[in-house]
């Protein structure tokens, strides 16, 4: 259990941490975070964290994908553990 409570504390971080750093180069112009990267991130476990730097750092939030695909994520997930817990 602890192995899986640490694993979704990391994959957490790096979704808020991907998220900040995606919106700093988006703000310099420079090389991004490829969208599919940040989905990956979401549904390996990190779905809260990239919803929390979403708002936190207000990137992505007009996208309409990730507006609607990451709290769909978090869904997702939930029902699958709702499902393994039953």
């Amino acid at each position: 259990m602890k192995v899986i409570l640490l694993y979704l504390l990391i994959m957490n971080a790096a979704g808020v941490a991907s998220m900040l750093v995606d919106k700093h180069k988006a703000k310099k112009k420079l090389w991004r975070i490829p969208e599919a990267t940040l989905f990956a991130i979401a549904l390996l476990g990190g779905s809260i964290g990239s919803l929390v730097g979403m708002y936190l750092f207000r990137h992505k939030t007009k996208h309409l994908s990730f507006t609607l695909g990451i709290p769909a994520i978090i869904a997702v997930q939930l029902l699958l553990v709702w499902l393994l817990i039953r």
